[in-house]
């Protein structure tokens, strides 16, 4: 019997000795495994670092770039109205000539008119729409009241009865608010 407990305790001595090799083995894993993660979240932080970097340098260009389009299209379009202009500077160029040399006062009338309808055609082109005013209701968004004048009639109150200058709008928002006189 004696033999079976000196069995039984080499049996724990292996046990003992075999686990602790698997303690020691399973603390160096869990070093390495440690050791391997944190390089893992290093590598995984260089990696966004790096795309952050990158994604604010092309955002920094794409900003610089429009920028750059937007004031090119603002010069570029401004010139495109002023050569328009000009052809109808030369038509005025033409006119003043004209009216020192000529004594008929119908075919001054009639060439400024022609400019006058070739400037307004311009001006349409270019999204630019004379206010209506007279016989419509007075609005304080669209027109500038000077003054009042006594109503007529009921059907005349509140109505815009003159204009003393002319308003406009640019694709539909008033660049200049036409100056008018309202019965009340």
């Amino acid at each position: 019997m004696k033999e079976e407990f000196k069995d039984k305790d080499l049996d724990k001595e292996e046990f003992s000795e075999t686990d602790n090799l698997t303690n020691n083995q399973t603390e160096e894993t869990s070093e390495t495994d440690a050791n391997d993660n944190v390089t893992d979240w290093e590598a995984k932080y260089s990696e966004l670092n790096d795309s952050y970097l990158r994604l604010n340098a092309e955002f920094d260009n794409y900003r610089k770039r429009t920028l750059k389009e937007k004031a090119e299209l603002l010069k570029s379009g401004s010139e495109r109205v002023l050569i328009d202009i000009i052809s109808v500077v030369d038509d005025f160029d033409r006119a003043l000539d004209n009216i020192s040399k000529t004594e008929d006062i119908e075919a001054v009338k009639e060439g400024i008119n022609l400019i006058y309808s070739k400037f307004t055609n311009f001006l349409t082109r270019h999204g630019v729409k004379e206010i209506e005013t007279i016989g419509h209701p007075f609005d304080a968004d669209k027109h500038e009241a000077i003054t009042t004048i006594p109503a007529q009639s009921e059907e005349d109150k509140d109505k815009i009865v003159d204009s003393v200058q002319k308003g406009y709008t640019l694709d539909d928002k008033v660049i200049r608010y036409p100056k008018v006189i309202v019965a009340k």
